[in-house]
């Protein structure tokens, strides 16, 4: 290939390169690539109804669907009985592929029988967490269980009133839980096996799910925030947060230096990052009180979905200077108790209330601004998080496994 040749041919390459759409990435694991809210892909605004590709029964849980490598994961609770299940759908066509189920300990509460945790995929893994404790290791293609633990069993744990919640942490060779047991609140187990790596403080469990946060991993347990060293699980900082109603459910979220933290009946604190690695309160807000709904940031603010104690439509949207903690503005009667938010690429948010509708929402620290709005399900109560992955949105209601093609 000559000289001219050789260069119009990557030229030609280059080209085809940049007019491509980005590729696209899975949402492996709770709150999604980066376990932040945030995805790679876009989303236009659409109007009238969304296509929804496939729908497939599911029994019941409030755990989200998890997106590996062509395949939807979703973990249930098996109708009728006292076991729990990990289901594998090919996510293009929605057909069902696997299902392996496991035996629990009775678990009933008024507001679900079934898993809250959501799995997480890694290393040809999935690994999910039940309303009973129960840590599941699945080989990813065809389900096989590789190793289980009881944590319940094994460290004596008080289970929660509604059931363990937290979504499990994949951090290097390990997956780490909020156990909640003495002398091991927060445990590290090692993928291959489910060996204890480490297992570190005696809090007992909130709901909330853990994330790594540069060199350290944060945690909500029952007693409040803490840092803990990925290597060993040692205690790096603390900050007391404890929630009149043991119900801390919504996962710490990281916004630059600050990490928002917030609870049903404590308000929200601004913690900020200092130089030794610490973090350090500099703003509180008894207002912004998230039930189970994890805030967004975006830019300088971030939206936060909050809850009230009691009967009724109680939710609120909220957009808070991230700096201050000060309401900018308040969006009311935007669910009952719940509604769940991701961030596109291009900084819009997905917004799926609990009401069935999924909205398509402008940041704006001025004013609310909706860009879209369907209805892509009936029934009401819908707690878990929507997945976003090639141009679909992932959701469940009580009943069903909903695929809907969104537009790019």
């Amino acid at each position: 290939m000559n000289r001219y040749l050789f260069m119009n041919h990557y030229l030609g390459l280059a080209l085809v390169f940049l007019a491509s759409p980005l590729l696209a990435a899975d949402w492996p694991q709770w709150l999604g690539p980066k376990r932040d809210g945030i995805s790679t892909e876009t989303i236009k605004p659409w109007k009238g109804e969304l296509k929804v590709l496939w729908k497939q029964p599911v029994g019941p849980g409030h755990s989200s669907p998890v997106i590996a490598d062509g395949k939807v994961y979703l973990h249930t609770r098996v109708p009728g009985k006292e076991e729990e299940a990990l289901s594998a759908f090919d996510a293009v066509e929605g057909k069902k592929l696997w299902s392996r189920s496991y035996p629990r300990a009775k678990f009933w509460t008024l507001f679900g029988t079934g898993p809250q945790a959501t799995p997480a995929v890694a290393d040809g893994k999935v690994f999910t967490y039940g309303a009973t404790g129960i840590l599941t290791a699945f080989e990813a293609t065809k389900g096989d269980t590789l190793w289980q633990v009881d944590t319940e069993k094994d460290f004596q744990v008080k289970r929660l009133p509604f059931g363990a919640a937290c979504s499990p942490l994949i951090d290097g060779k390990n997956v780490i839980v909020n156990v909640g047991g003495k002398q091991g609140s927060i445990v590290a187990f090692e993928m291959n096996q489910g060996s204890v790596v480490w297992k570190a403080l005696d809090d007992p469990a909130s709901y909330s799910s853990g994330i790594r946060v540069g060199d350290q991993l944060v945690f909500l347990t029952q007693r409040g925030v803490r840092g803990l060293a990925p290597a060993d699980g040692k205690l790096l900082w603390e900050y007391r947060l404890i929630d009149k109603l043991d119900e801390s459910a919504t996962t710490p979220v990281v916004s630059g230096d600050w990490l928002l933290v917030t609870s049903i009946t404590q308000g929200m604190v601004g913690l900020k990052r200092q130089a030794d690695g610490t973090y350090k309160e500099m703003w509180s807000n008894k207002e912004i009180t998230c039930y189970f709904s994890t805030p967004v940031p975006v830019g300088e603010h971030f939206y936060a979905v909050t809850g009230k104690l009691g009967l009724g439509v109680t939710s609120t949207l909220h957009c808070v200077e991230t700096a201050t903690g000060k309401i900018k503005w308040s969006k009311p009667r935007v669910g009952t108790y719940h509604a769940a938010m991701l961030r596109t690429a291009d900084n819009k948010l997905l917004f799926l209330s609990d009401f069935g509708d999924l909205l398509l929402l402008q940041p704006d620290p001025k004013e609310y601004k909706e860009l879209a709005r369907t209805k892509v399900t009936k029934k009401d109560g819908i707690w878990a998080h929507p997945a976003l992955a090639n141009g679909r949105v992932y959701l469940r209601d009580d009943k069903e496994l909903i695929c809907v093609e969104m537009p790019q």
